[in-house]
Parts: structure tokens; C-alpha cells; sequence
């Protein structure tokens, strides 16, 4: 298990965030080959819709894909993207975030916990946007809840951004803070003041739009506070903590 190795990293990234980010970037290319009747079909496919799931929309079982199409797309929509900027800020997120988040749980925690934010994201936005019918696409839901993961952990000393940093993997290996002692670090307050201060800013930029490109900030919450809580599932170092109390001295 990762958290066992002791060497330093070569690379910051984890091999599973650089080939997530590969992955994106090869659906975004190949879409840009598509004509827009075939992209739009990719859309119907594989974007949330939340008029999928509004039986008196008269659009109603006409979605492709069935009821498995009503599950799927609670993941898939964060594999697809608006644009090439869409996709890069998104990438960078993912990069700073996630890298900490893959180093601590693994290649198939990571995935694992990726898609459960993005499910979760996708609900977030289905409960605040119900019947509509504009698609909902981008990994910002699923990577909102890794930065909610890492901030359980990255600040407390030893960590990559703590005091007294450890070398190598022990750095991500650190306990992670309680929910409840969240709001004693002055650092992970300032960093929610900030990132939730963003997505209030978002909300109210999108109150001034009418339809167009506006900004999900309802599945960046969703996300986020799944990340939060959904993190101790996930983590193997809550397990291994867990498994030494349960084991008595």
C-alpha cells in the first residue's frame, strides 16, 4: 500500500491523476472532431440532464440510454467538457488537489471516491435545478470533493503544506483532523472562507444570466461536502487507525 513506502515521489503527480487528466483530455479532443449532431447525441448520452429524472417533462423516457443512462450519468457528465479552458482550470485543480488525495488512498480509492463526488455532485445540482433540460458536464463536482478531502489532512504538521513536513509518502500518511475540529485550524478556515466565497461570487454572477454557460456552484457544494464527510470510507489510514483500536493493545 502506498501509504507504507517510505521513498520520495520522482513525480508530484500520482501515475492515476496524470492518466485521469489524460483521459479527459483525449474525450475533449476527440469530441472536437465530431460534427455538432454527433456531439449533441455525446451529450444526450453521457451529460446530466436533469430532466431525465422529472416524470412530467414531456421529454420523459425519451433520453438514450435507458435507466441505466439515469445511473450513469451521474458520473459520466464529469468526463466531458465545455471548452479547452473549461478543461484546463479543471486539470490544474485536479493536479494540486487530487495528487494529495491519490498519494494518501490509492489508485482505486482514488477512482472510487472520484465518482461517489461526482454522483454526489450531480444530486446537489438535480435538487436545485429540477426538470431542466440545459446539460450539466465537468469534473469540478468530483474535484471539489477531493479538495474537501484533502484539507482533512494537507495543513496538519508533517503534511505537504503543515509545518514540519515528513519526507516522502509519510507526508500524506498523517491523521487526518476531525469534522469537528475543522474550524480550530486557522488555515483550513481561511481556505473555506475563500473557496466558499468563490462559489458565492459564482451564485451570484449566475442570478444575472439567463440560460448560456453559468457556472455549476450547486455541484461544487455537493461535492465538496460529500468529500468532506464521505473522506474517512475512503481513507486507509482511518481503516488502519480503526483496526489498531479495534485489536487492543
Amino acid at each position: 500500500m502506498a501509504l507504507q513506502r517510505t521513498n520520495e515521489p520522482i513525480l508530484n503527480a500520482p501515475a492515476v491523476v496524470a492518466w485521469t487528466i489524460a483521459a479527459l483530455v483525449a474525450i475533449h479532443a476527440a469530441r472536437t472532431f465530431l460534427s455538432s449532431d454527433e456531439d449533441t447525441q455525446i451529450l444526450l448520452y453521457f451529460a446530466f440532464i436533469p430532466a431525465r429524472y422529472d416524470a412530467t417533462s414531456p421529454l420523459a423516457g425519451l433520453f438514450p440510454g435507458g435507466f441505466a443512462g439515469d445511473v450513469w450519468t451521474f458520473v459520466t457528465y464529469s468526463a466531458l467538457h465545455g471548452d479547452w479552458m473549461h478543461l484546463g482550470v479543471n486539470a490544474l485543480w485536479l493536479l494540486a488537489f487530487g495528487s494529495a488525495v491519490a498519494w494518501r488512498f490509492g489508485g482505486v480509492r482514488f477512482l472510487l471516491f472520484m465518482a461517489a463526488t461526482a454522483a454526489c455532485g450531480a444530486g446537489a445540482h438535480l435538487l436545485t435545478h429540477s426538470g431542466e433540460t440545459v446539460p450539466m458536464i465537468g469534473a469540478s463536482g468530483a474535484i471539489s470533493g477531493m479538495t474537501a478531502a484533502a484539507i482533512r489532512f494537507v495543513f496538519e504538521p508533517g503534511a505537504p503544506m503543515g509545518q514540519f513536513r515528513k519526507r516522502g509518502y509519510a507526508a500524506y500518511a498523517v491523521p487526518a483532523v476531525p469534522v469537528g475540529d475543522l474550524f480550530r485550524s486557522k488555515q483550513i478556515v481561511t481556505f473555506l472562507i475563500v473557496w466558499f466565497g468563490i462559489n458565492l461570487l459564482y451564485a451570484v454572477s449566475s442570478l444575472s444570466l439567463e440560460g448560456g454557460n453559468t457556472i455549476a456552484w450547486q455541484t461544487h457544494i455537493g461535492g465538496f461536502l460529500s468529500g468532506l464527510f464521505l473522506f474517512p470510507l475512503f481513507d486507509p489510514r482511518h481503516a488502519v487507525k480503526a483496526a489498531e483500536v479495534d485489536s487492543g493493545p
